[in-house]
C-alpha cells in the first residue's frame, strides 16, 4: 500500500506557496490535501534541435520519431509555441532608423544562422532530449549566404530579409566641426589605417541555464535565472507569454560570470518557458558548451577606417573614422545590436582635445550568430582605433608616445567638458593618471632596455591607452528608448530584534563580489559589524525594482542606493533611541552594533536592546513613537547619460620573429573610479577585465567558413587565455570622486577589457617597427604576426 503523508506534515514543504521552489515536484494545488508523490509532475528537461545551415529554408519537420522514443514529454516546433509567445523585436526608439524583424523562439520557415534553434524536445532526461533531438527529420533548403559583412551590401549580395530590400539594419553618420579643411591644411601629417577586430564571446564558467516552473493554480511563473537582470526579464516573460508582471518571479542567486552575455534574450530560454506553462511543470534547460558557443551572443566583429592629422608640433586636428560591423541576422532584443557601433562614434578619441571630428557607422545583417553588448561594449574598437593611431602619428613627426599624450589630452582641470559628440565629461584625471603609470611602470628604463635588447636581436616592445569607461547610466541609455531596462536601482534595509541589518538590493551578484560590497557600505555607514549584515539580490519577489548588474553600475547606483537606505535607518534608530534613553538624536551615534554618545564614545544602548524594545515591549516607548525600523531608497543618476571612468595603461611585450608569438611580459592599469570602497575586490575586478583584454587581442576568435560555420566551437579550439600567459599585472589608482553621488563611486569592471587590447597592439607594433612591420588586426595570433609587413618571407 502507498503511504500518504499530510502535505503539511513533508520537511521542507512549499505546498500551498505562491512561490515554487526548484524541487517542484512537490508541489500541488491546494492547501492541506494528502499527496501521493507520484503523481506529481516531475521536473523535465529540454534540448533543442539547431540549425546546422547558416542559411536554408525550412520545410517539412517530422516529429514522430522522436516522440515515440520513451522518456520524451513533448517536442515543440515554431508552430507549436506561436500561440502561446509573442514574437519580438530588437529596436529603440532613439537608435533612429534601426530596423529589424520580428523574432521568434524557434526558426519559422527559415533558418538564418548555424545554431538558430529549429525545434524542442521535453524529455525525463538531458540525455532522453538529445537522443531525440537527433531523430527528428527536417527538410532544408540551403540558400545563399550573406557572410561577409564588407560584402553584406553588396547589390548582389544575398538579402537575409527580403522585405528591407538590403542588409543594412542601422546606419549612423557624426559631423563636428570642418574636418575637410583640417586635413588640408599645410602643416598637417596624416596618419591612416584600417583595422580589422574579430568577433569572439565571453567564455563565462556557468553556461546560460534556465530552470522554469508555472504554477496554474495561481497562473504564476518562477524562472530561476543565470541572468544579469531580474527585472528586465520578467517584465519580458511577462510581456510575451502573456501574463501580469506581478505573476512572474525571476531568482538569480550567484551567477557563475556575465559578462554581458547574460543579458539579452534568448530564444532557447524563452521556450523553455512558454513549455513550462504548456506542461505545466518545470522545464530545465542548461546549454552545453557547444551550443554556448553557437548560441551566446557574439561580439567586437568591426572593420575601421581610420584617419589621424596632426601638426608637427603634435596637436591633433581631425580623426575621422568609418565603421562597418555586421551583428547576424538580428538585432538581439531588447538592447539592440546597434549599442556597439553607437560606443564606437561615441567614444572613438573621447580623452583628447580633438574639435574636428567625422564618424560613420553602419550595422549590416548577416548569416552568422547574433551579435550585441559583451563586457566593455565598443570600448576595445574605439581605445584602439583612437590610440593606434596617435602613437604612429608621433612616431610619424618623431615625437614619443607620452609627450604627445600629454599635449592632447583634456587637462585635469578643464571639466566638465562635452566631446565632439556630446558625451558630457566630468571628474576625470587624464595627466594624473598618465603621470602615475610613467612613474610605477619605469618608462625611460624600459626604454633603455630595449634599445640594448633590439641590438641583440630581441624585440620588446612599449604600447599605452589613456581611455575613458561608461558607467553608472542613466535613463537616456536605455529606458529613453522604449526598453524595459530600469537606470534606478533599489535598497531596503531594515533591522530585526537581534540588532542585525538585512538588506535587500536590486544589484545582482555575478562573481564581482556585489553582495560583500553592499554589506560593507551598509556596515560601515549603520555602524555595525559587517558580519551582521544579511544581503539578499536578485529575486524579484523580495528586493526592490531596480535594473541589475551590467555596464559597471553595481557600486555607483545600486551602493549609493544602500547607502541612502542606510542613513535613512541610522535616522530611524537614532530617534528611538532618543525617545528611550531620553536624549536628542543629533547626540547620539552607532558604532559597533551600540548606541553611544556623540561627543566621548559612552556606550548607551545595544541595538539588539533596542531592537527587543521596538519589536517586543513596544509599552515602553512613548505613545507617539512609532518606529518603522526599514528603509527604502532608490537611485538613479540625472542630468548626463553617464558617469565616466578614466584609466592610463602600459604593456610590455616581446615578440619572436621566427615564431609570431608574443609574450607579454608586463602590464600596468592606473585607474580613476572615483572613491574607492573596497580595494582588492575592485583591483582583481580590473585584472580579470586585462585578462580579458588580452584574450580578445591575442587569442580569443570565433571563426566561420566562408558558409557561415563555426569552426572551433569547442574548448580544445577556441583559445582564452591561461595562468601561464599572464602576465604580472599591477594596480594603482587616482581618486576623484564622482560628484552626482553621495558615495562617489565610479564603475570599475570594464575599463581592463575596453584599455588592453590598445596597449597590446601598440607594443607589438613598437616592437615590430623597427623591422618596418606593423598589425592592425585582433587577435594578433602568431600567423598575422608573422604575415605582417613580410616577416614570413625575412
Amino acid at each position: 500500500m502507498t503511504e500518504k503523508l499530510h502535505a503539511f506534515d513533508r520537511p521542507n514543504s512549499y505546498i500551498g506557496r505562491s512561490v515554487p521552489r526548484p524541487d517542484a515536484h512537490r508541489l500541488m494545488a491546494g492547501r492541506g490535501r494528502f499527496v501521493d508523490d507520484r503523481q506529481l509532475p516531475r521536473m523535465v528537461h529540454a534540448a533543442f534541435l539547431r540549425s546546422p545551415h547558416a542559411h536554408a529554408r525550412i520545410g517539412a519537420i517530422r516529429v514522430d520519431p522522436a516522440t515515440s522514443l520513451p522518456g520524451v514529454v513533448a517536442v515543440f516546433t515554431a508552430k507549436d509555441l506561436a500561440a502561446h509567445v509573442t514574437p519580438w523585436s530588437g529596436v529603440l526608439t532613439h537608435l533612429q532608423g534601426l530596423r529589424s524583424p520580428h523574432q521568434y523562439p524557434l526558426a519559422v520557415d527559415t533558418a538564418r544562422w548555424q545554431g538558430e534553434p529549429v525545434a524542442m524536445v521535453v524529455a525525463e532526461s538531458r540525455a532522453i532530449a538529445e537522443d531525440a533531438c537527433a531523430l527528428i527529420e527536417v527538410d532544408y533548403e540551403p540558400l545563399p549566404v550573406a557572410c561577409d559583412m564588407e560584402k553584406a551590401l553588396d547589390p548582389d549580395a544575398p538579402v537575409i530579409h527580403a522585405e528591407y530590400g538590403n542588409n543594412l539594419a542601422w546606419e549612423r553618420n557624426v559631423e563636428a566641426g570642418d574636418v575637410d579643411a583640417a586635413f588640408a591644411r599645410d602643416d598637417v601629417v596624416t596618419i591612416e589605417r584600417h583595422f580589422r577586430f574579430n568577433r569572439h564571446t565571453g567564455v563565462t564558467l556557468e553556461a546560460r541555464s534556465s530552470l522554469v516552473d508555472f504554477d496554474p493554480s495561481e497562473q504564476t511563473l518562477t524562472y530561476w535565472y543565470s541572468g544579469q537582470a531580474p527585472h528586465m526579464m520578467q517584465a519580458i516573460l511577462a510581456k510575451h507569454l502573456d501574463l501580469p508582471e506581478e505573476s512572474v518571479r525571476l531568482i538569480a542567486e550567484d551567477v557563475g560570470g556575465s559578462f554581458g552575455i547574460k543579458i539579452h534574450t534568448y530564444g532557447d530560454d524563452i521556450a523553455t518557458a512558454a513549455a513550462a506553462m504548456i506542461l505545466k511543470r518545470p522545464v530545465k534547460f542548461i546549454a552545453d558548451r557547444f551550443e554556448s558557443f553557437l548560441s551566446d551572443i557574439h561580439a567586437r566583429d568591426h572593420r575601421v577606417n581610420g584617419k589621424l592629422g596632426v601638426t608637427r608640433s603634435g596637436d591633433i586636428v581631425a580623426l575621422e573614422i568609418d565603421d562597418l560591423t555586421g551583428i547576424g541576422p538580428y538585432s538581439v532584443y531588447p538592447r539592440t545590436s546597434a549599442i556597439e557601433c553607437n560606443q564606437i562614434l561615441n567614444l572613438t578619441g573621447a580623452p583628447y582635445r580633438i574639435e574636428n571630428y567625422r564618424a560613420r557607422g553602419r550595422v549590416v545583417f548577416q548569416n552568422k550568430n547574433v551579435m550585441c553588448q559583451y563586457r566593455a561594449v565598443g570600448h576595445p574598437v574605439a581605445m584602439a582605433v583612437a590610440d593606434g593611431l596617435l602613437e604612429e602619428a608621433a612616431h610619424a613627426i618623431g615625437m614619443d608616445v607620452v609627450e604627445i599624450r600629454r599635449k592632447n589630452l583634456i587637462v585635469d582641470d578643464a571639466y566638465p567638458v562635452t566631446t565632439a559628440t556630446g558625451m558630457k565629461l566630468d571628474d576625470l584625471s587624464h595627466h594624473k593618471t598618465l603621470d602615475k603609470l610613467i612613474d610605477i611602470m619605469g618608462y625611460q628604463r624600459l626604454r633603455e632596455e630595449q634599445t640594448a635588447f633590439q641590438e641583440k636581436g630581441v624585440y620588446r616592445g612599449i604600447g599605452l591607452v589613456s581611455m575613458v569607461e561608461v558607467t553608472n547610466p542613466s535613463p537616456m541609455f536605455y529606458g529613453i528608448g522604449g526598453a524595459p531596462i530600469a537606470a534606478q536601482d533599489g535598497a531596503s534595509i531594515r533591522l530585526d530584534a537581534a540588532g542585525a541589518l538585512h538588506v535587500a538590493a536590486s544589484i545582482t551578484e555575478q562573481g564581482q563580489g556585489t553582495n560583500t560590497i553592499i554589506a560593507q557600505i551598509a556596515a560601515d555607514v549603520f555602524g555595525t559589524d559587517v558580519d551582521r549584515v544579511k544581503v539578499t539580490t536578485g529575486d524579484t519577489a523580495n528586493v526592490p525594482y531596480g535594473g541589475g548588474t551590467w555596464a559597471s553600475r553595481g557600486t555607483g547606483i545600486g551602493g549609493e542606493a544602500v547607502l541612502q537606505a542606510a542613513l535613512a535607518l541610522k535616522a530611524q534608530v537614532l530617534d528611538v533611541a532618543a525617545a528611550i534613553l531620553q536624549s536628542e538624536p543629533d547626540k547620539l551615534d552607532i558604532r559597533d552594533s551600540v548606541i553611544v554618545n556623540v561627543n566621548d564614545g559612552t556606550m548607551r544602548l545595544q541595538l539588539a536592546e533596542l531592537g527587543k524594545i521596538v519589536y517586543y515591549r513596544g509599552n515602553e516607548l512613548p505613545p507617539d513613537v512609532k518606529p518603522e525600523l526599514v528603509a527604502t531608497r532608490h537611485y538613479r543618476v540625472t542630468d548626463v547619460p553617464f558617469v565616466f571612468t578614466n584609466a592610463a595603461m602600459a604593456a610590455h611585450v616581446e615578440v619572436d620573429i621566427e615564431t609570431g608569438f608574443i609574450t607579454v611580459l608586463d602590464f600596468w592599469a592606473v585607474e580613476d573610479c572615483g572613491r574607492v570602497i573596497n580595494p582588492r575586490l575592485v583591483d582583481e575586478q580590473i585584472r580579470g577585465g586585462i585578462v580579458q583584454g588580452i584574450g580578445g587581442a591575442l587569442y580569443e576568435e570565433c571563426v566561420y567558413s566562408e558558409d557561415g560555420q563555426l569552426l572551433n566551437a569547442s574548448m580544445a579550439d577556441y583559445l582564452v587565455p591561461m595562468a601561464a600567459e599572464m602576465p604580472d599585472i599591477t594596480i594603482a589608482h587616482i581618486a576623484t570622486p564622482s560628484k552626482t553621488s553621495t558615495l562617489g563611486a565610479k564603475g570599475a569592471g570594464e575599463a581592463g577589457t575596453g584599455g588592453a587590447p590598445a596597449a597590446l597592439m601598440n607594443a607589438v607594433n613598437d616592437a615590430l617597427r623597427p623591422l618596418g612591420a606593423r598589425i592592425t588586426e585582433q587577435p594578433m595570433t602568431p600567423e598575422r604576426v608573422l604575415s605582417c609587413g613580410g616577416l614570413m618571407d625575412s
